[in-house]
């Protein structure tokens, strides 16, 4: 309605100006400088003030900056974060908004992506001009039907973070293998070492996937593989039992504390004992190395290490996506962004800002000593996949519900049928299916 008025004041004014014999006016108001197009980005978290003193921009708003500029076209913010377990969750609400079109661009979780991707609701991202350069992981990861439905900006990576001073102590190398693991954990034990292994009740099935998967992905063969199990020709139990049997293991053996690793969170539970040299061996992501707050800051060598796999230390890798709405308001718009945002010179920055590993395959990290062990692994196509869209059964949130019935006392049989359950639903009803287990 302002508007509206206002343009009637103007002609008014031009028109009386008219009138009175003036050819070239000097005092009109300027028109409304045209305003740029809008893309909608569906995220966790707000868009931080550029013009703020002392704050630190994400790297993701440092890259979405570019894009803007290079495209453009204004990326405006929708943000959703639970109050308490209560509230639906983003990945609830990620789910309702793209099923109804409500935004454009979406930054989603691995589960997330596959139900949607398995709906139809996302574009495939295959003709972006920067696809080309990304790792043959990214698309392993995240095409569903044939199409790829979402890039990541980082990949994130799993390993084992050890002390290695206490290795050294006790004569120990770096294990390879399960085999070698259990030994070396044997030894921490005699010496007085309570714990060798922190857990906590969300990143124990990384053991899981590193023997699981170790083959599938590293034995040159692994499309046919997730074809087979997709069609129920081979069962993920059978891939699953190694790595059950042998967390079981180091719960009897007193290797893990089961009780302590079902109540505790991330990094929190297990943090204060491996800074204090009590517990020799964590598990955790990438970054909690590069971070103070995490494991960034030791008073001995500390080393990252991939998991005991039949062929050796085996990095364990996730990851989050962009992906855009196939029927979204703005889509042609969203996706020249997102191909900004995966530019080598925007993952550059992102890469350079976070300290993370990069899905291009042309960027570079500047690697700290402690994580080059898991870095070299990497970047020699040395590693398996914890998220899958391609796979029909979630993978990352459905073991870890398994895993966590392990740890309250179910045997390993009764986690194999959970998962037989969730292979029957995948195959009886297309996008996925999520652990449940009988009352």
């Amino acid at each position: 309605m302002k508007r509206w008025i206002s343009a009637c004041l103007t002609a008014l004014f031009i028109l009386s100006l008219a009138g009175c014999g003036h050819e070239d006016p000097k005092n009109l108001i300027p028109e409304e400088k045209e305003k740029k197009p809008t893309v909608n980005l569906f995220s966790p978290m707000e868009k931080s003030d550029p013009n703020a003193e002392n704050v630190a921009r994400t790297a993701l708003d440092l890259t979405v900056a570019m894009a803007e500029e290079a495209v453009g076209v204004t990326v405006a913010y929708r943000t959703y974060t639970a109050e308490d377990h209560k509230d639906k969750t983003y990945d609830d609400v990620a789910l309702d908004r793209a099923r109804s079109n409500m935004d454009d661009l979406y930054l989603l979780n691995p589960d997330t992506i596959q139900t949607l991707g398995a709906e139809g609701k996302l574009m495939d991202l295959s003709g972006l001009d920067n696809v080309k350069n990304l790792r043959e992981v990214i698309r392993i990861a995240n095409t569903v039907d044939g199409k790829l439905v979402a890039i990541p900006q980082e990949v994130v990576a799993y390993g084992l973070f050890v002390n290695v001073d206490l290795f050294k102590q006790y004569g120990l190398a770096l294990p390879e293998t399960p085999e070698e693991l259990l030994e070396c954990c044997r030894v921490f034990k005699e010496n007085g070492i309570e714990t060798p292994i922190g857990a906590n009740r969300w990143w124990l099935e990384t053991f899981v996937f590193a023997q699981a998967y170790a083959d599938l992905y590293n034995g040159g063969n692994t499309q046919a593989e997730i074809a087979s199990l997709n069609s129920g020709e081979r069962k993920y139990s059978d891939y699953m039992r190694s790595g059950f049997e042998f967390l079981q293991t180091l719960i009897s053996q007193g290797y893990i504390d089961a009780e302590k690793a079902l109540v505790s969170e991330a990094i929190e539970g297990e943090r204060p004992d491996f800074l204090a040299g009590k517990t020799p061996i964590v598990m955790a992501y990438w970054a909690a190395a590069n971070t103070e707050t995490a494991y960034g800051k030791t008073d001995f060598e500390m080393k990252v290490i991939g998991f005991p796999s039949s062929r050796g230390q085996m990095p364990v890798l996730s990851m989050t996506g962009l992906a855009v709405g196939a029927n979204a308001e703005n889509r042609e718009n969203a996706a020249r962004i997102l191909d900004h945002m995966i530019s080598d010179e925007a993952l550059q920055l992102f890469s350079e800002t976070n300290r993370v590993i990069s899905p291009s395959k042309n960027v570079s990290l500047e690697c700290p000593p402690s994580l080059t062990p898991l870095y070299d692994r990497i970047e020699d196509g040395v590693y398996v996949l914890a998220t899958n869209a391609g796979m029909k059964v979630e993978q990352w949130g459905s073991t870890c519900l398994i895993v966590r019935e392990l740890l309250n006392g179910a045997s390993v049989e009764e986690c194999m049928a959970a998962f037989d359950r969730l292979q029957d639903a995948a195959l009886a009803h297309s996008g996925g299916a999520k652990a449940v287990f009988p009352e």
